[in-house]
């Protein structure tokens, strides 16, 4: 008997506050499905989740599933009202016997089932909602920004968990490693538009940016025709004006195309001016401890660091990264020891917690009650870098529209706070800049401006992230807080500490070193040398070989998916249907296959 998809949307349009969100919008989902869904903030890839669901109701199409097919979803901000504790949310709708579920979950996830839900954070209330989905062995799973509030720990064992899984899921994260270990396919929104490649995340940037410079070629093209039926038109009309009546309307026609058209939206204006020059020397930090009760946070530690450097601190959530950041910014004291601030330092700090964020304020009244920006006597204007600038044309810079400018801060989206916290930061000099998990909620696009930003950026920073690309990207030096108060200083960014350590060694239990600068660390811990295995003849054909039967498969996958993807399929020709659904299935095992095959003999070369 043939299957039918497990979701299939159908001529799907939906329209908020008089813009189409999506027009015309048809989709398949099938059995084995592993898809990243990616666009821009704002673009509707968490409403679409939603039409997925059926939590949305669309306005015109129709969404169906397969019979017994459970389509599990994790939203941003679950409701756990009317539970009294984490694990008895996580634990709803399960049979009974399936708890333990929940149970390997949360030690998987790092949470504790028996917190009340009226003391924890959010970042717990999302945990439990992802340990909720796991629980459910849905056969399709949706997952709207699953790492948030994961450390780098819980992202791993989430990333096994979900490489394991046999359902069929669709991911929304802005962790790029994430995305790239997990997906197969990518659906992108851009304009209204949903597009469908069958590659997974590793090649969204490269399909992208070949779609802009296509569509780019077609506007130039476009508006060279333009212009020369305007030319002819104000030239050669007059003397056949009855017999070219229909090339006039052809102009209009063309002129309306192009006006139709929707211009891509920019990348945000970020812009990091730096202050007076700092001393060389930063910061240096001789033999500090904290502890809080009996809990040791930090055991004697040296560290120096010197202008320039970009230093990132890594370990579990609740380690302490955030507190040896305090510390050594100086707003802590230490138990022992002692911090030392370098001269002329104008420190700018992005809050992970988004804490100085009041939800009651306009967006308008975050920027101008803010001392460092307020423009005396304007209420209109704020301070940015030293020159006035108009609250709603600053906005604008940010990506807001001027209608957003009254709204409060609590309409907005994770991603949009991220960019209003970013828009403060930026507005006033510094030489000193600590960002505590930036990149949480913001798109491709802003992350990788951010990075560029960072990149040209002549002051220090110090940067707190569970995210190992934007790391790698970044930092230059990676502080490991390894738990029991240890922390040990690497080169390099969070390959580069693995690759230190010794990947998936255990936890290194040497005491910490002594005061290292960044620019030269000398990490702790035994390192593991890897024992010289060279590729055999056979492997070394085959190494060469697997590329292009990976393009091969990957190819029979595209095609047999837009063969699948055709609406009425499936009751016209239900044997084609379950001969491709069978043939996708195959060759996206084969692929995988493949896929690790290729990983193992280029990791094995490499040692």
């Amino acid at each position: 008997m043939a299957r039918a998809p497990l979701l299939q949307l159908t001529g799907i349009s939906l329209t908020f506050g008089g813009n189409p969100v999506f027009e015309d919008l048809s989709l398949n989902l099938q059995p084995g499905d592993r898809v990243a869904l990616v666009g821009r903030n704002g673009s509707g890839k968490s409403t679409l989740m939603k039409v997925m669901a059926g939590l949305v109701e669309p306005d015109r199409g129709e969404v169906v599933r397969s019979a017994g097919t459970h389509v599990g979803y994790m939203e941003q901000d679950p409701d756990l009202s009317g539970f009294v504790t984490l694990g008895e949310f996580a634990r709803a709708g399960l049979d009974e016997g399936q708890g333990y579920r929940v149970e390997m979950a949360a030690e998987g996830l790092k949470f504790d089932p028996d917190r009340p839900v009226s003391t924890a954070s959010g970042g717990e209330r999302r945990r439990a909602a992802l340990a909720r989905l796991l629980a459910q062995a849905s056969e399709l799973m949706l997952l709207d920004e699953p790492t948030n509030h994961l450390d780098i720990e819980a992202i791993g064992w989430l990333e096994d968990h979900l490489k394991q899984t046999r359902a069929a899921y669709v991911l929304i994260s802005h962790d790029r490693a994430f995305l790239r270990n997990l997906t197969r396919a990518t659906l992108w929104i851009d304009r209204g538009e949903v597009r469908r490649q069958e590659r997974g995340f590793a090649g969204f940037e490269d399909w992208r940016e070949a779609t802009w410079a296509a569509e780019d070629e077609a506007r130039h093209k476009l508006d060279r025709k333009i212009k020369a039926e305007a030319r002819w038109a104000v030239e050669g009309i007059s003397a056949r004006r009855k017999r070219n009546q229909g090339r006039v309307r052809a102009l209009a026609a063309l002129r309306a195309e192009r006006a139709a058209q929707i211009r891509r939206q920019g990348t945000a204006a970020l812009a990091l001016e730096t202050g007076p020059q700092s001393g060389r020397k930063v910061i240096e930090a001789k033999g500090i401890t904290k502890t809080f009760g009996n809990r040791a946070i930090l055991r004697p530690f040296d560290l120096r660091i010197m202008r320039g450097d970009r230093v990132a601190f890594v370990g579990p959530n609740g380690v302490g990264k955030t507190t040896l950041i305090r510390l050594l910014t100086g707003e802590i004291a230490p138990d022992q020891g002692q911090v030392t601030l370098g001269k002329n330092l104008e420190l700018a700090v992005f809050d992970q917690a988004r804490a100085t964020l009041n939800p009651d304020l306009s967006l308008w009244d975050s920027l101008t009650a803010d001392p460092a920006m307020r423009v005396s006597g304007r209420a209109d204007q704020v301070m940015v870098r030293g020159q006035p600038r108009h609250v709603v044309g600053y906005l604008k810079d940010f990506l807001f529209d001027e209608a957003q400018a009254r709204a409060p801060v609590r309409s907005l989206s994770g991603g949009e706070k991220a960019r209003l916290l970013l828009a403060r930061l930026m507005a006033r000099p510094s030489n000193l800049l600590v960002l505590d998990e930036p990149t949480n909620d913001l798109d491709v696009e802003t992350l990788d401006l951010l990075q560029d930003i960072l990149g040209d950026y002549d002051g220090t920073v110090l940067l707190v992230s569970h995210d190992r690309d934007f790391i790698d990207r970044v930092a230059d030096t990676t502080v490991a807080m390894e738990g029991d108060g240890r922390a040990v200083v690497y080169a390099g960014g969070w390959s580069d500490y693995r690759a230190q350590r010794g990947e998936d060694a255990p936890v290194a239990r040497a005491a910490t070193p002594p005061a290292p600068s960044v620019r030269s660390p000398e990490p702790v811990g035994e390192k593991t040398k890897p024992a010289k295995t060279g590729l055999s003849f056979t492997e070394k054909h085959r190494l060469v070989e697997l590329p292009a039967i990976i393009e091969r498969l990957e190819a029979e996958i595209a095609r047999l998916s837009e063969f699948l993807a055709q609406p009425d399929l499936y009751q016209a020709a239900p044997a084609k249907f379950q001969k491709a659904t069978d043939a996708l299935a195959e060759r996206q095992v084969a692929l995988a296959a493949a896929e690790e095959e290729w990983l193992l003999l280029e990791e094995k070369a490499a040692s």
